[in-house]
């Protein structure tokens, strides 16, 4: 399986996603489309954690405040599914593997995995 999950308007996004071979990707992009519950039980299978999915950098996520919040595992899953915003992106899933956000290290390991 090799899917990516992207928002077509981040040029984070874009720069990626044109770096990295996409021929045999299927492509979501998360506005348009948002996912699902049981994609995101997917990511979550793969990440083992809600938070890790999370973009803590969300223009929403400051004004809401939510940082001064303790929130729970639960509360990223609800903030996710309520607000495509929410989901670090973009998230690679390649075979067993899961590729999440633009940070270079990650992107680095994406490259080596698809080659």
């Amino acid at each position: 399986m090799k899917k990516v999950y992207f928002l077509q308007t981040c040029d984070t996004c874009k720069r990626i996603l044109k770096e990295v071979n996409l021929e045999s990707f299927e492509k979501q992009e998360i506005k348009s489309n948002p996912i699902t519950v049981d994609q995101l039980e997917e990511m979550y299978f793969y990440s083992h954690s809600y938070e890790a999915l999370f973009n803590k950098r969300a223009k929403l996520y400051k004004s809401m405040d939510l940082k001064n919040q303790n929130l729970t595992e639960a509360d990223y899953r609800q903030y996710i599914l309520d607000q495509y915003t929410f989901l670090k992106r973009p998230v690679f899933l390649v075979d067993d593997e899961i590729f999440i956000g633009n940070s270079k290290k990650e992107v680095e390991k994406l490259k080596e995995k698809i080659g």
